[in-house]
């Protein structure tokens, strides 16, 4: 049972994110039939593959962090022993960046974008967005200003958020030169998922450890300092391994992939730090999905930011690598478990004390656990391994990229398949998330 009535309004930014999260994965098939088979031009036409890309890539980012806002919206109240500053702004707030979430998928149909992949939408849409997230800033910073309490975990998440929407500004001014504006992009896009997004990422997950075992909070704020040290200092400087073609100086290539090798400890930290919680752990976990989403989230975050960003970021693999269906596999694997999972699990945490629900059948969201992690971990040796094809044929080969492209098709076919598994699975979780009801016969 919810304690504060202001947390209510979490529930509508799930809600939404939850069916931007089925529509996401949507357009991720369409994007894997056009790599899988040959598409009639006059169906392209219609909805072509640079605008079903606009729409999978903007909509992880805007599902993410509303998913994200949501979570922070519940949290803080209960962190803070306080009712949040002003429901009113979370709920403007919430229609806003939803509208302007609407006009940005229409003028992506008509050709109305920016241009660079993730930060696709246009200057007068950036502007509404810089909005949202101020007004979004402003309503937890004054939460915590006038708050009975104060942790390390609410501070922590505020400064994520804060990190988050500062560097969205170094998105939004046009250079003429391409380096330049690349270079800047990379700061955005990298420094989101290495530094802000872990941030609220690791003090989600600290919560949620601490709500669901009643381990003491001591153990984890400790870690929680560590890994937010780790987190900054290789996320900063790891930047540079992306720096590939576009004009830095090379030295960025060696210390950009030595301390992108040293982003897993945190990770490692992270699922160690875990599973000492459960291994300590005194009182009985009454709910089974998230704490299997809280382990599958450390896992997956580590072998998919952990291991398989290791395999490419050092500058002799990198070289022939970026850019390729490599980089694809990684990118898939790491945001699903840093950021997807990590939101689902605050979903499964929130969503049934929302509704009032003590106990709940668990069998859903097992299944949609099992299937989507299963299928995307096959879908992803699949991305690889048409990723290594490719990079040995276009730039040790020097075949021509058509050519390319007809050797790799066998492995998309087995990407599209695994994706509609996946999209079943993810369609499993969304109804089981909405339609959750009281287990009276458990309670």
């Amino acid at each position: 049972m919810t304690v504060f009535k202001s947390q209510r309004v979490s529930y509508y930014y799930f809600v939404l994110a939850l069916l931007l999260f089925g529509l996401q994965v949507l357009t991720g098939l369409w994007l894997a039939a056009n790599y899988a088979f040959t598409i009639p031009q006059g169906i392209v036409d219609i909805f072509h593959f640079g605008t079903a890309r606009s729409f999978h890539t903007n909509l992880l980012v805007l599902w993410l962090l509303l998913g994200f806002m949501g979570g922070a919206y519940f949290m803080i109240p209960e962190e803070t022993n306080s009712e949040l500053y002003s429901p009113k702004i979370a709920y403007i707030q919430l229609i806003l960046l939803a509208l302007t979430g609407v006009a940005a998928l229409i003028g992506f149909s008509f050709g109305w974008t920016q241009g660079t992949p993730l930060l696709e939408i246009p200057p007068l849409l950036d502007i509404l967005v810089v909005i949202g997230a101020l007004m979004f800033l402003f309503n937890i910073g004054m939460t915590l200003i006038k708050a009975k309490e104060r942790t390390v975990i609410s501070w922590t998440l505020l400064a994520g958020l804060l990190f988050l929407s500062l560097l969205y500004l170094f998105g939004h001014p046009f250079y003429k030169n391409l380096s330049n504006e690349f270079y800047w992009w990379w700061w955005v896009i990298h420094l989101w998922v290495e530094g802000a997004w872990e941030l609220i990422t690791a003090s989600i997950m600290a919560w949620i450890i601490i709500k669901v075992t009643g381990v003491d909070r001591a153990v984890v704020e400790k870690w929680l300092y560590i890994e937010i040290g780790l987190f900054l200092f290789t996320g900063l400087v790891g930047t540079g391994h992306h720096y590939y073609w576009i004009g830095t100086p090379e030295y960025w290539y060696w210390w950009g992939g030595i301390f992108s090798a040293l982003e897993p400890l945190p990770i490692l930290l992270m699922v160690w730090d875990t599973y000492t919680h459960i291994k300590d752990r005194k009182n009985e976990i009454i709910n089974p999905v998230v704490w299997t989403y809280i382990i599958g989230s450390a896992i997956v975050h580590f072998v998919g930011a952990g291991i398989w960003g290791f395999a490419q970021t050092l500058p002799q693999v990198n070289y022939f690598t970026h850019g390729s269906q490599v980089t694809v596999s990684h990118g898939h694997l790491a945001f699903f478990g840093a950021f997807v999972l990590i939101n689902l699990t605050i979903f499964y945490y929130a969503i049934p004390k929302l509704k009032g629900i003590e106990r709940f059948k668990s069998t859903l969201g097992l299944w949609g656990f099992w299937i989507t992690n299963s299928f995307m971990f096959i879908m992803v040796l699949a991305f690889s391994a048409a990723g290594i094809l490719q990079s040995y044929l276009e730039r040790k080969m020097g075949l021509g990229y058509m050519t390319a492209q007809a050797e790799m098709q066998f492995w998309f076919q087995v990407v599209l398949v695994c994706g509609i598994v996946f999209f079943i699975g993810t369609v499993i979780i969304i109804y089981d998330l909405l339609s959750l009801k009281e287990n009276k016969a458990e309670a």
